[in-house]
């Protein structure tokens, strides 16, 4: 049950700033916070990681959909398991942002990115992410290490 409740509050947590970044800020307006050191500020991803694939949103809505599809039937039948915690722990994170993101996907035919550091790396600088990604990035290191 702690692993749903999980995946919920990261779903929520992504959707919920995401309706705010949508309404109160203007594409290409941003926010400096932390000294300066991040940047909130509403972008539109229309395709995977880092916009590739952008003139195929079909493609990776339906990608994103099997694969998200595919991590949930292994997320229930784990479920049933009593060891595997960091591995139940990395999937419900992965379910969670990936949701959110699939979400945005289907419903807006876009993601919704809002932060970025400001760092000495312009590379660095350009990338825009969410909440979600940064769960989905948690999640995948958990499972990845956490599974027996």
């Amino acid at each position: 049950m702690i692993f749903a409740v999980v995946a919920i509050s990261v779903f929520l947590l992504d959707f919920f700033i995401k309706k705010q970044i949508e309404a109160y800020f203007e594409s290409g307006g941003n926010q400096k916070i932390c000294k300066g050191r991040v940047l909130l500020c509403k972008h539109h991803n229309y395709g995977a990681i880092f916009n590739r694939m952008e003139r195929h949103p079909g493609l990776v809505k339906r990608f994103c959909g099997g694969f998200w599809l595919a991590l949930g039937i292994m997320w229930l039948l784990l479920l049933r398991k009593r060891d595997n915690m960091a591995l139940k722990l990395g999937l419900s994170l992965l379910l969670g942002g990936g949701g959110s993101n699939l979400y945005d996907r289907i419903a807006r035919g876009y993601v919704v990115d809002y932060v970025s550091f400001r760092t000495p790396w312009k590379w660095l600088n350009r990338i825009v992410f969410n909440v979600s990604d940064l769960f989905i990035l948690l999640g995948s290191i958990l499972a990845a290490f956490g599974g027996k």
